[in-house]
């Protein structure tokens, strides 16, 4: 569909990616009318599957370099949420645009907007399994790795829009008044991504701009703590606390020691809405979907309708996923656990003995939120890294069973078989980036049930 706005304008996408969001990018600025050029400091052999994605499109790929004469040539430039803002390429460039910015210019849908340090990819997979129930042309895009480009021309101004929003993506919407959710919500905030920022209070400034824009129609569904307490007072919108616990007299959303929801001096009509029973164990995932039954309730779906929908929501893939269940023994991809804090919750949450996986590239993190769940494991076994490195003094100050460490996946799944018994679980769950021996988490993630696949059930 040629748009007026992009006929003939020369469109540079920076960051071609390898998870979608540049391909999406690119394709929407074509399909728009607009003369794309896409340019990543990747090579063409690392990008080839994203080339090829494009490959029916007059697109013109700069590959392996960056060129300044295309960014000086360019009418716009759509960057990847990865680039920093600060990148030399962009300085004192004012065209610049993302596959957000882009999609919120052009949706009148409405929008629930999510972010947070961690559970956020559970809370909008949750909340979309509630919503298409109600709402069948209810679309699930952002971080998650779903440009809402690819069906911005699907939409009409009646379905809502869920968008997974990271603190990158979130850092480049700040002062554009184009973030005007019904609903927002942030789920907690965890030390991460302090090899990019310079402090933690700039990771908690980009985070808070999906409050920015909230206006007193709105609704800020935000953590019952003091960082939620504290947005709490910045935003313009009605604000509903979400807690583990009634810890004080304060209007929140709470669980109740029999794990069913309890509203206290909120809007009651989503009680109940939590069933007792859910597909993945453990209170991080129970928290996830509250969040995501009181964002639905708000929006305009009712408890049953919200408990049926839950009832039956599997999780996410890459988080807590139960892949396969084979000689008794159960095997959960958490791949997306990348700080130390996600990976003591998916230890503490398990229900069985369990072997572990972990490790891999530091991010500049402390290790001492793990430290909890350190002895849980029979056994663990890490991944060579940065953060293997740093952490392995630590686990073995606290005792924990450590089995060695590999440089491999496949060497970490033969090394855990050897420990594995009927009624154990193993679990990758690693605490730390995936560089180094993968290209990205998800990466990570597939081989590790490949690997397990073929080890334990093979066809």
């Amino acid at each position: 569909m040629i748009k007026p706005e992009f006929k003939k304008k020369k469109a540079l996408v920076m960051g071609l990616g390898l998870h979608g969001g540049g391909v999406a990018t690119a394709r929407y600025l074509a399909e728009s009318g607009a003369e794309v050029t896409c340019t990543d400091l990747r090579n063409a052999r690392d990008l080839a599957d994203s080339v090829a994605a494009l490959k029916d499109l007059n697109i013109r790929f700069v590959l392996g370099e960056h060129r300044e004469k295309d960014f000086d040539e360019a009418g716009i430039i759509v960057k990847n949420p990865a680039v920093p803002s600060d990148s030399p390429w962009l300085k004192g460039r004012k065209n610049i645009e993302t596959d957000i910015s882009l999609f919120l210019k052009a949706a009148e849908s409405p929008i629930l907007s999510v972010t947070g340090s961690k559970g956020k990819s559970t809370v909008v997979s949750a909340l979309h399994h509630i919503m298409k129930s109600r709402y069948p042309g209810t679309r699930l895009g952002g971080n998650i790795t779903v440009s809402p480009l690819t069906f911005l021309n699907e939409l009409t101004p009646k379905d809502p829009v869920i968008l997974e929003l990271s603190s990158w993506q979130l850092a480049d919407l700040r002062g554009r008044k184009l973030l005007k959710s019904r609903v927002a919500c942030i789920t907690n905030l965890m030390h991460d991504h302090q090899n990019r920022y310079a402090s933690f209070a700039d990771y908690e400034a980009d985070k808070i701009v999906i409050l920015e824009d909230l206006d007193k129609s709105g609704y800020a569904v935000l953590p019952d703590n003091a960082y939620g307490r504290k947005w709490s007072s910045l935003t313009k919108g009605r604000t509903v606390l979400i807690a583990e616990e009634a810890n004080d007299a304060a209007p929140k959303v709470f669980f109740t020691s029999g794990e069913t929801a309890a509203f206290r001096g909120v809007d009651t009509r989503m009680e109940n809405s939590v069933p007792a029973e859910l597909q993945v164990p453990g209170r991080p995932f129970r928290l996830n979907c509250l969040f995501a039954a009181v964002m639905a309730g708000l929006f305009g779906c009712d408890a049953s309708s919200v408990r049926d929908s839950l009832a039956s929501f599997q999780g996410v893939p890459y988080r807590m996923e139960m892949f396969l269940d084979t000689g008794g023994i159960r095997f959960y991809d958490d791949t997306a656990a990348t700080i130390p804090d996600a990976a003591a919750a998916a230890v503490l949450a398990m229900n069985r003995p369990v072997v572990l996986i972990a490790g891999g590239t530091d991010k500049s993190l402390d290790f001492a939120p793990f430290d909890e769940a350190a002895r849980i494991p029979k056994g663990i076994i890490l991944l060579e890294g940065s953060a293997t490195d740093k952490w392995l003094p630590r686990l073995e100050r606290l005792n924990a069973a450590v089995l060695g460490i590999c440089g491999s996946m496949e060497e970490a799944v033969a090394a855990a078989k050897k420990n594995l018994t009927p009624g154990d679980a193993l679990l990758l769950s690693p605490g730390a980036a995936s560089f180094g021996l993968f290209r990205h988490e998800f990466e990570r993630g597939d081989v590790f049930k490949t690997v397990c696949r073929k080890m334990f059930a093979p066809a």
